[in-house]
């Protein structure tokens, strides 16, 4: 990774490098490197401690803390809660991909055919991510080296265990059917889970505006009469 400005001799190449592996996780094909985000992130803290600073009284202690704040949290926000998305999103695409990449798979065609017809077949970003891997093999890359890089830039773990698979059984000529539908299995499994941890959430959330809203509102209309008694 090339420092091309005056922040990025500021920064550790082990931090550059943690980044960059973020941006590239939570963006497919960002126009940011870790040098910009880095260098953004650190302009916006200083302008967010100045306008903290000069408008509250102790602005200088509210301004330490908020600064400290936004700087921890620019991370999280942009890369952190978007990997997060990005791999869910993905996880929900990899089901209906790898189904039709078996089935195709199935009717003796060999990985590289499977990979043109399901990718010509699906519009989705993991689609999008292997017609990339596909065409890096037109400038001299083996298939399995572009799956391989490919990884890279996917955030989740099942779905990357998957590809390791192909790249294996593409490797070694060995037959892989059986393992994908466990799988696919696997991932359908996930995501019932992931939908179920959802709704058993919402009594709580709406526990939690009950609170806030109704409760209140439920005391004024029981609390009414007396005040308006006392006050008349």
């Amino acid at each position: 990774m090339k420092n091309n400005n005056v922040f990025g001799k500021l920064f550790n190449k082990n931090v550059l490098n943690k980044i960059q592996r973020k941006i590239d996780l939570a963006v497919l094909n960002s126009k940011f490197d870790a040098v910009s985000f880095l260098s953004i992130r650190i302009i916006t803290t200083v302008l967010v401690f100045i306008i903290v600073f000069s408008s509250f009284k102790y602005g200088y202690i509210w301004a330490l803390i908020v600064s400290v704040i936004y700087y921890i949290l620019f991370e999280k926000s942009l890369l952190n809660d978007k990997i997060k998305k990005r791999e869910q999103k993905l996880n929900i695409e990899a089901i209906y991909f790898f189904e039709v990449l078996t089935l195709s798979l199935q009717t003796g065609r060999n990985l590289r055919e499977a990979i043109m017809i399901t990718t010509n077949a699906i519009d989705s970003e993991l689609s999008k991510l292997f017609k990339e891997a596909l065409r890096e093999t037109t400038f001299g890359k083996s298939l399995t080296e572009s799956l391989t890089d490919m990884q890279k830039k996917i955030p989740s773990d099942t779905v990357n265990n998957i590809i390791l698979n192909l790249t294996q059984a593409n490797l070694y000529g060995s037959s892989i059917i059986d393992d994908m539908y466990n799988q696919i299995d696997y991932l359908r499994e996930k995501r019932r889970m992931e939908v179920k941890t959802i709704i058993t959430k919402i009594p709580t959330k709406i526990s939690i505006i009950s609170v806030f809203f109704f409760i209140p509102l439920l005391l004024l209309i029981i609390l009414g009469p007396v005040l308006l008694s006392y006050l008349g």
